[in-house]
This record gives structure tokens, C-alpha cells and sequence, in this order.
């Protein structure tokens, strides 16, 4: 009887595990220790996998008011998502699971724009069992009320959570001497007239073969305080 090659066994079952692994789905929805339901990692997912798309009705951010404006003040729930500055996304109405992910101050993941769509992406490797959360970045607004940053309170218990779903505030810089202030100034100048010069020389000097530069800007995209 012809002895079986035990690497070749080996192989084999490799396969099959990866097969039968790639047809687990990539996560489950299950209550979360951080809020209410969390979206967890049923398997090992990679850096750079689209975990899911944030789905749901695409309105105006007028119609995105008018759905909320009696939403009770203190309530913190918020399904809605800014994909630019006229579309945003009620993931309330029509959504899927990406709207039970919560926030989190050192995320494993993090929402991208492509064509007006929003997804999740990991931005580790995330094991199975793992929470996936990503930084909802909530703007501020002038209208909010003293005690916002308790209403929009973060609990993920990272290290260094800043204690708010809600983007930081901003640390006033601090003020410079008038002399040291003019001095810098001046040589901002200098400088700045420096590469001027470097910039119409090398112009001048390939004019027949430069091609225009081109800037690509890709829209902010966050969670909505609503």
C-alpha cells in the first residue's frame, strides 16, 4: 500500500481551513460592553480589508434637521453621517450593521470616501472577538450646549481616550513676544521670496515640457451630532 506524503496532508488541510474560514463572515452584531449593540470580528481580518459600507438614505442636511429637530438634546445616538456638503447619510432609515459600530478613541478602523460612498476600513490586523470602532470625529458647533461634551461622552476605555466622541478642541497657541513675532515674519519673507525666484527660473527653464500639477482634496467625512 502506497505510504501517503504527510506534507502534502498538511497542505491539503491548510486549504480547506482557509476555505472554510473565508466563508465565516467577517463580523457579527452583539451588545457591546462600550454602547448599546457593537459590530465584533467573527474572524481574522486584515489591514487595508473594506470591512462594510455605510449605507442608508441619502438626504440633504436640510432634510437631515428636519428629521431630527425633536430628537431630545441629551440623547447621543446618531446614525447620521456627512459624506460632503450636501449629501449625508441616515443610516436610521434603510441602514445595515455599519451603524452599530461604535466610537472609539484608539480605533482599528477608519470610514473613507470614495465617489461619495463612505466605508469602513481596517487600519490593523484585528483578531476574532475584537470590537471594531473608529473615531466618529463629531463636529462642533457654535449652538452646542455647555454640557456637550458629557452628552457626546466617550466610554471605549483606551489609554488615551479624550473623553468625547466629539473632534478635540482646539489649544489656543500660545503668543509670541512682538519682536520675536516680527523677526519670524521677516524671515518667513526672505524665504518665501527665495523659493519665488527658484520657482520662475525653473519655469523658464522647462517651459516646453511642464505639465500642469494637479491637487486631488478628499472631502471630511464624520459623524453628524444628531
Amino acid at each position: 500500500m502506497p505510504r501517503r506524503d504527510q506534507s502534502s496532508d498538511s497542505r491539503l488541510n491548510d486549504i480547506r481551513m482557509k476555505k472554510r474560514a473565508s466563508r465565516l463572515p467577517l463580523f457579527e452584531v452583539r451588545h457591546s460592553r462600550v454602547h448599546g449593540y457593537g459590530v465584533f470580528a467573527a474572524r481574522r481580518i486584515r489591514k487595508g480589508t473594506t470591512v462594510i459600507e455605510y449605507l442608508g438614505d441619502r438626504v440633504s442636511h436640510d432634510e437631515a434637521d428636519a428629521r431630527y429637530e425633536d430628537k431630545d438634546p441629551n440623547d447621543n445616538h446618531t446614525f447620521l453621517f456627512t459624506v460632503d456638503s450636501k449629501i449625508v447619510i441616515d443610516g436610521g432609515v434603510g441602514g445595515n450593521e455599519a451603524r452599530y459600530i461604535n466610537h472609539g478613541c484608539d480605533p482599528n478602523c477608519a470610514s473613507t470616501t470614495q465617489k461619495k460612498r463612505i466605508y469602513v476600513e481596517a487600519i490593523r490586523t484585528i483578531q476574532p472577538g475584537e470590537e471594531l470602532a473608529y473615531d466618529y470625529q463629531i463636529e462642533r458647533d457654535p449652538e452646542d450646549p455647555p454640557n456637550v461634551d458629557e452628552i457626546f461622552a466617550c466610554r471605549c476605555g483606551a489609554e488615551k481616550c479624550r473623553g468625547s466622541m466629539l473632534v478635540a478642541r482646539r489649544k489656543p497657541g500660545k503668543r509670541r513676544p512682538a519682536k520675536a513675532a516680527a523677526k519670524k515674519a521677516a524671515r518667513r519673507t526672505t524665504a518665501k521670496e527665495g523659493r519665488k525666484t527658484a520657482r520662475r527660473a525653473a519655469r523658464k527653464s522647462k517651459e516646453s515640457d511642464r505639465s500642469p500639477a494637479r491637487a486631488t482634496r478628499r472631502a471630511r467625512s464624520g459623524h453628524r451630532g444628531r
